[in-house]
This record gives structure tokens, sequence and C-alpha cells, in this order.
């Protein structure tokens, strides 16, 4: 397994022409997220079938190269289990990649649960035993380390023959085409899009809050998520969720107060003057601008005898076909239909995912008609 290390702009330009040529690449990414809300890129790996390269965008000074290469139309960009490598990407490069397929999701069309590891695929399909010990690796320190940079190279160098044999299982099962779908269905749904003033939807328990209660909350969500994205702190690091929920519940507005309902000491000190005066504010609310209550489709009357019936039906569908359940249709997405026909009136612009691509005829229409 050679390859090589790239650390200039040149020899980024040689490795992303080259690979241009192909058909399809395969990439992956080393990052760090520890207390950061953004992944701090380590490396990207990327192997075009002949050349491996692990390039370190943190030395090089023009990576255009790199962008022009994941927004290539005529390549293939090929990753595994692709959701955070999504957001490296649009963080570090401005971009994402595609067209892409992800090996997860092919292996997921072949009975493969969709959460499948890459090295139990790898396993299965290559007889390749990976050494996943580098896992959690500081993949920021200088110099990586022999053991480290093998790690990585590993990851893209069996990519390449995973792939091959995936996709010769699903052109011959006719699942080929709903991969690519699903692969963009997947990507899409990791695409960031910045809405502070409706982090306070975000906040586990924020159903269990009056809308006066909600009226504190939403301005103090909104205010942390803005904290978190100017100093690049993860949310709880800033302040813990469940410190903002106490803050908003009880109103409070003294550092006293806060520490008394047992809220994280060290934030406290840091933004209670902060916070106190958010709170104050917000409760100069008017009724007529309180945010509506958060209404739980579980404690809707009938919901739960109405997911037993879908599920129901799913489960029948699954027996049918090889598909693991939580890939056909997951307790998120059959929620996502209920919620769409009882609350959005079927709205286009919020079509749920059981009502697009493969899923729609197979199973989709069915859920629908019983909900119906």
């Amino acid at each position: 397994m050679n390859y090589q290390i790239v650390t200039d702009t040149q020899t980024l330009a040689q490795a992303c022409h080259q690979a241009r040529q192909k058909s399809a690449v395969m990439l992956d990414t080393e990052f760090v997220r520890t207390r950061t809300f953004f992944p701090q890129l380590g490396l990207v790996q990327m192997y075009d079938g002949e050349l491996l390269s692990l390039i370190d965008t943190s030395v090089i000074d023009d990576i255009t190269p790199m962008v022009e290469l994941l927004q290539d139309q005529d390549l293939l960009k090929v990753l595994h289990a692709c959701g955070e490598d999504i957001e490296v990407f649009q963080h570090h490069f401005q971009t994402i990649p595609t067209p892409m397929v992800d090996t997860q999701v092919m292996a997921a069309f072949l009975g493969h649960g969709l959460s499948t590891g890459f090295a139990s695929l790898v396993n299965e399909y290559l007889s390749v035993e990976l050494d996943k010990s580098e896992a959690r690796t500081d993949w920021l320190a200088r110099p990586l380390t022999p053991k480290q940079l093998d790690y990585a190279a590993a990851d893209v160098f069996y990519l390449q023959p995973l792939f091959d044999k995936l996709q010769a299982s699903l052109q011959e099962s006719g699942y080929w085409g709903d991969a690519l779908q699903e692969s963009e269905l997947q990507v899409s749904k990791r695409i960031r899009h910045h809405e502070p003033e409706k982090a306070y939807l975000d906040i586990k328990g924020a159903w269990q809050l009056s809308p006066k209660q909600l009226s504190v909350l939403k301005p103090l969500a909104t205010w942390r998520y803005e904290m978190a994205l100017r100093k690049d702190l993860a949310l709880n690091f800033v302040f813990k969720e469940a410190d903002l929920l106490t803050v908003a519940r009880f109103n409070l507005t003294s550092s006293r107060e806060m520490e008394r309902q047992q809220c994280d000491v060290r934030s406290v000190r840091r933004y209670s003057a902060v916070i106190a005066n958010i709170v104050r504010k917000a409760q100069a609310t008017p009724e007529s601008e309180w945010p509506q209550k958060v209404d739980r489709l579980v404690d809707l009357p009938t919901y739960k005898q109405t997911f037993k019936v879908l599920k129901d039906e799913v489960n029948k569908v699954v027996k049918q076909s090889h598909l693991a359940p939580e890939f056909l249709a997951s307790k998120k997405q059959v929620n996502q239909l209920i919620s769409w026909v009882w609350r959005k009136n079927q709205a286009v612009e919020s079509t749920p995912d059981l009502m697009q691509g493969w899923r729609k005829p197979l199973l989709g229409d069915k859920l629908l008609e019983k909900l119906k």
C-alpha cells in the first residue's frame, strides 16, 4: 500500500488532475471534534485506483484543485458513512462532493443494516481484517506517525475493491440507481443551514415548557447558537442544554439562582450577566409573540394505534424484501409521514422520505393509504 503525503498546491493539483481522469475516486477524511462546533480537519485521503494521496490541507496555500474535484460532475465520489465527512467538506471547502455514493448505503440495499461499519464490510467482502486502533487518535498532531498514516491510507485503499464488489451486486439486482438516489438524500440531510432563531426547537425537553417559558428559551437558545458559531465551540461548552432549559423554566435572573438550580458553575460565572439580561428582556415579550407550544406526535390521542398499524405494514414489506427495517423506514421516517398528513396537509415542500424515490412505490403509498 504505497501513498504520497501532499503538502503543497502543485502536488495537490497533479493528484486531483489525475483523479479527474477516472470515473470514480475514493475519498475519506480524518478530523477531530471534541470541544468545537465545527469539525477540525486533519487529513483528506484520496485514491483513484492508482495514486493514493494523504492531503494535509493545513499547510496548503491554495486548495482550489480539491474544490474543483469535489464539484466535478463527471467524477463519482465514493465515501463510506459520509455523514460527518459532508460537514467537513462543507465547512473547510465550502462545497460538498457531487455526485457521490455512500458504500454504507450501497450495503444496506444488499441486506446489511444501515449502520454497518467499514471494517465489517471489508472483512466480509475482501477477507481483510483492518486495524482500527487509530480511530480515536489525534489527527491534528504533527508529525503524524507511520501507524496513523497507514490507518488513514487503508480507509480509501480498501474502499476501491469494496465499492467495485458492491456496485456489481447492485447493478445485478437493479438497485444501483436507488443507491445513488439514497446517497444524495443522506447528503442533503447533513448539509447545515444555520438558523439560530429555530435553535430552541432542538432543545430536548422544550415540549415540557409553556408558551411563556418558550418565549424565554427561544432567545436563550439563539444566543447560545450564535455564540457557538462565533467562538467555534460545541453548544454544550457554551452553556449546557439542560441548564438552558432550567433557566427558561424558572426564569432565573441571577448567578446565585442558577447555581442553586445546579447549573454548571463555570458557565454561570462566565455568562450569567448576559443570560440574566436576555431573560429580563424576554419576560417583557407580549403574549401575542410567544412561540406555540411544542406538541409531540406521541401525545396525540390516536398516535400509538396509528403508529402500530403503520409499523405492521412496514414489517410486511420487510419480509417481502431483504432490506433492514431501520433502513426501509425508521421510526423517525414513519413519524415524519404521520406529521406530514396530520399537521402539514401533505404540503409538497415538506414531502417526507417515505413519499420520495424508491420508498414511495415500495412502501410509502401503502402507508399513506392506511393513514387515510
